[in-house]
C-alpha cells in the first residue's frame, strides 16, 4: 500500500472516481523519479515515456519558439504533466525544468496496459477523466487566444 501517493492521485481529476485498489495497483508499478533544480524532467520533441505526478518542489512548462523559450505555467505538489503522452504518444509538446530540487512519480503506457488487462472498467475511466482534464486545458487555451485576437484586432 501506498497511502501517500494513492491519497495524490484521489485529489487530481484525472483519478476521479477511481477506487483506491486501482490507484494502489498503478502507483505500485510508478518509478519514482528525483530531479535537481535546473534539470529537465523531459524536453520538448522528445520520445514520450508517461506521465509525472509531482510530490514536491515545483516545474515550469515551456515551449521553444523561435530560439526562445516561453514558460506556459508553473506547477507544484499534486499537478501532473505529461499526460498527454498517455494518451497519443508522440513527442513531448513542451520542456519541464524543475525551479526546486522534485520528486515524482511517473505512471508509464505500460502501466495503464496492465491496468487494462487487470480492470478495463478502470481503465476507460482513466480515459475519460484524461479526455475531459485535456478538454478542459484546450477549452481555456481557446478563450485565452480568442481574448488576445480580439484585443489586437486580429
Amino acid at each position: 500500500m501506498h497511502p501517500q501517493r494513492v491519497a495524490l492521485l484521489q485529489a487530481m481529476p484525472i483519478f476521479g472516481a477511481i477506487d483506491e485498489a486501482t490507484l494502489d495497483f498503478l502507483v505500485a508499478r510508478a518509478e519514482v523519479v528525483s530531479v535537481p533544480r535546473g534539470a529537465t524532467f523531459f524536453s520538448q520533441g522528445a520520445a514520450s515515456n508517461g506521465m509525472y505526478v509531482l510530490e514536491s518542489g515545483r516545474v515550469a512548462v515551456s515551449r521553444r519558439w523561435r530560439e526562445r523559450d516561453f514558460v506556459l505555467r508553473e506547477l507544484g505538489p499534486g499537478d501532473c504533466f505529461g499526460e498527454m503522452s498517455l494518451m497519443d504518444l508522440q513527442p513531448r509538446s513542451a520542456t519541464v525544468r524543475a525551479l526546486e530540487d522534485c520528486s515524482a512519480f511517473r505512471l508509464a503506457p505500460t502501466d495503464l496496459m496492465d491496468l487494462f488487462e487487470r480492470d478495463a472498467v478502470q481503465f476507460a475511466l482513466i480515459q475519460m477523466n484524461m479526455g475531459r482534464e485535456v478538454c478542459r486545458r484546450l477549452r481555456a487555451t481557446d478563450e485565452m487566444l480568442f481574448r488576445l485576437q480580439n484585443k489586437h484586432g486580429v
